[in-house]
């Protein structure tokens, strides 16, 4: 949906917005759209190890090795790049230190990176600046990101390194798959759960090295956690939550970078993160299962269906104790009992055709009758398994006395229950 909604965008902004898709154009929205399948598919297993700060701490913790490159080697995009890996993941390591070897716990370990790291970052920064040299000159880009600054061989480098860094994530799936849903499982059974850890957090740095560029070391962690936040609503299978995830970092990158050409002054790298929240919001909004939208109506269902379960058997057990099903219950006991929901209930039974409205007041109809009569049989049943269940030796279930019970047990535990109810009333 979200990748037809890139292409059906392309012509849109074109007709109705008058995007011009020049050279500069076209490499930053192929570079946004390549970075939000990188770091949309490696951010993905941060989301799901709870880990969405650390990519916050990474990106900051790689100002300084940007800072520290240039001093060393000079303005080369590749060095520098080189430079704040190499200190994003020396603040992967001080992390894991920090938890492994004293009490302090990872947020706030993480918190000392970010801290710590950046403003070391900052202050180099400050001091490159006063250096009596024009090749500084923009450097402090890095903090917000500048993808106009974006060339072809910085796609292709995105284009590359994404791929390497898929490949490795292709040979350990299994191993990153077991260490992201169960670390404890993975260590007793012998995998090398310290090794595979540094090698999923250093694919994470490379993704966030790799968008220092285009969204900065402030705003790269939206481009990280965003899209993994948005296909978590969509899906409960790793395979399937780290292809959406990629398709909507792809759809954030894209789409940001083309109405970042609506005018001079829409930066692109923010104009990606919001695109990339706006996904986050309109899932957690629609997505089947999770989704506000989707809670809500299933909730109103629940309470329509419970509701109606309940008037049902409050109708047919007073008319039963006053001369059988086909008596008529007045209003005023329905509604007594019940209030609200008597009402909502008594709604929703004359919509599915179980009572009917009488002078005096309400009457089960044939189909009435018999459903209710099934539900109250399911209640008793209900009530011997709970005395005799485990005499019986019945497999344990949890009670869920809104469910019939024929649909919980199989034919022959629901036998022996019939029979131990029968001897019960000897």
């Amino acid at each position: 949906m979200f990748a037809a909604g890139v292409v059906l965008f392309v012509p849109f902004s074109q007709l109705a917005l008058g995007v011009n898709y020049d050279y500069t154009l076209r490499t930053v929205a192929l570079g946004g759209a390549l970075l939000g399948v990188v770091s949309g598919v490696l951010g993905s297993f941060a989301v799901l190890r709870r880990e969405s700060l650390i990519g916050d701490a990474l990106s900051h913790a790689a100002l300084p090795g940007v800072g520290i490159a240039f001093l060393i080697a000079g303005r080369s995009l590749g060095v520098l790049l080189i430079g704040a890996a190499i200190a994003s993941w020396l603040g992967v390591r001080f992390i894991n230190a920090l938890t492994r070897t004293t009490r302090i716990k990872q947020d706030t370990a993480m918190g000392i990176v970010l801290a710590a790291w950046f403003a070391l970052g900052i202050a180099l920064l400050t001091y490159i600046q006063s250096l009596p040299n024009a090749s500084q000159a923009g450097l402090d880009k890095f903090i917000f990101g500048q993808a106009a600054a974006i060339v072809e061989s910085d796609v292709q480098l995105i284009a590359v390194v994404g791929a390497i860094s898929f490949v490795v994530l292709g040979l350990f799936w299994k191993e990153f798959k077991l260490i992201t849903f169960d670390f404890e499982f993975a260590a007793a059974n012998g995998f090398r759960v310290g090794f595979l850890g540094a090698l999923l957090s250093t694919l994470i740095v490379v993704a966030i090295v790799l968008g220092l560029q285009l969204a900065g070391v402030i705003l790269m962690v939206g481009m990280l956690i965003a899209p993994g936040i948005a296909a978590r609503q969509w899906t409960h299978k790793l395979g399937q939550m780290v292809l959406l995830s990629g398709v909507f970092g792809a759809f954030a990158g894209g789409v940001g970078a083309i109405l970042s050409a609506l005018d001079v002054d829409l930066p692109t790298g923010p104009m990606i993160i919001v695109v990339a929240f706006a996904v986050v919001l309109l899932s957690l909004a629609v997505a089947p299962d999770r989704g506000l939208l989707w809670t809500s109506l299933q909730r109103r269902s629940d309470a329509r269906r419970f509701a109606a379960i309940n008037t049902l058997n409050d109708i047919y057990r007073y008319a039963e104790a006053h001369g059988g099903v086909n008596h008529t219950v007045p209003s005023d006991i329905v509604i007594g009992v019940r209030g609200r929901s008597g009402i909502a209930g008594l709604r929703a039974l004359t919509q599915d055709g179980m009572i009917v409205r009488t002078e005096d007041g309400w009457r089960l109809t044939d189909a009435g009758a018999d459903t209710a009569g099934r539900q109250a049989e399911s209640l008793r049943l209900w009530d011997v398994y709970r005395t005799f269940g485990e005499a019986l030796d019945l497999p344990a279930v949890p009670e869920d006395r809104l469910r019939d019970i024929r649909d919980v047990l199989s034919p022959d535990d629901i036998e022996a229950l019939v029979w131990a109810s029968a001897e019960d009333k000897r």
